[in-house]
């Protein structure tokens, strides 16, 4: 991010494109000409869905709002979750092949997965009954893999939300779990029709909102207080939209070396949410 432009945090893969968490090679059906088995999903056609790695699987099992429909592992991954808190004795053992054959091509997951029911979907007001601690908003970032990074340094700063918009953020599926490490079983994903009109709508209940953005003039560091603030992370290769960056209270930039361009999304999140961890820290030792 440099003084001269807006912040434009990059998206992941080669291409910038999206990733789906799916390894399909290009071109129609190419597995049928290569004996290859085709690409699944992890959304069962009953609405639910495959969470897979170590530790997403357990925080899934450990959060209680969580309906767990089957579990599966293999016995290598089993012996290693000894000391667990896991009820072995619902796990079906499987083997490495069957599980894969479950899961999207390529899912990594560590010998262990578990078919559960999405969480329900929880409103603005119930997520942040009053204004406290720290909440952020994704402007129209759809990169599943950054979009899970961000989920697990949220849940490692302790964030009460993430806001997103419904038609633009991507779906909570096996692989933004994983990338998650655990992180969307302990922040509430908060699904609204329109984001300028959500910062509006925080402002008023007494939330600092602060914008991202490569053309401020201030620093994040000289901009938070230790005020309860929602950070508005701007989408990849766009900076934050217009509307989106009027409605915010400030806009602030994170100092980087001007040699480089901007920062990954995920990464900007974590060094604001952490400047915004330690302002609040601050705050309340020194009151």
């Amino acid at each position: 991010m440099t003084k001269n432009s807006r912040f434009r945090p990059k998206e992941g893969g080669r291409d910038g494109g999206r990733d789906t968490g799916r390894e399909r090679p290009a071109g129609a059906a190419p597995w049928k000409a290569k004996g290859q088995r085709p690409p699944r999903e992890d959304k069962p056609s009953d609405g639910s869905q495959w969470i897979y790695g170590t530790h997403a699987v357990l925080a899934a099992l450990a959060n209680p709002k969580r309906k767990v429909l089957e579990l599966r592992a293999t016995r290598n991954t089993l012996e290693g979750l000894e000391d667990t808190q896991i009820d072995k004795s619902k796990i079906a053992i499987t083997d490495g092949e069957s599980l894969s054959a479950l899961l999207p091509p390529g899912a990594v997951h560590q010998g262990i997965a578990v078919r559960v029911h999405p969480l329900e979907s929880i409103g603005l007001d119930q997520a942040l009954p009053n204004a406290e601690g720290i909440a952020l908003i994704l402007d129209q970032v759809t990169d599943p893999q950054n979009i899970g990074a961000i989920f697990r340094s949220a849940a490692a700063f302790g964030v009460r939300a993430i806001i997103q918009q419904d038609r633009k953020a991507p779906p909570i599926t096996g692989s933004l779990a994983k990338a998650a490490v655990g992180g969307i079983e302990m922040v509430p994903d908060v699904r609204v029709v329109n984001i300028a009109q959500t910062i509006v709508q925080l402002a008023e209940d007494g939330w600092m909102t602060v914008g991202l953005s490569g053309e401020a003039e201030h620093d994040l560091a000289d901009v938070l207080d230790g005020s309860p603030v929602v950070l508005v992370m701007g989408a990849e290769g766009k900076g934050l939209r217009h509307l989106v960056g009027e409605r915010c209270d400030r806009l602030a930039r994170i100092p980087i070396d001007p040699q480089m361009e901007s920062l990954n999304v995920s990464a900007a999140s974590a060094i604001s949410l952490y400047a915004a961890h330690m302002a609040q820290t601050k705050k309340s030792i020194g009151s």
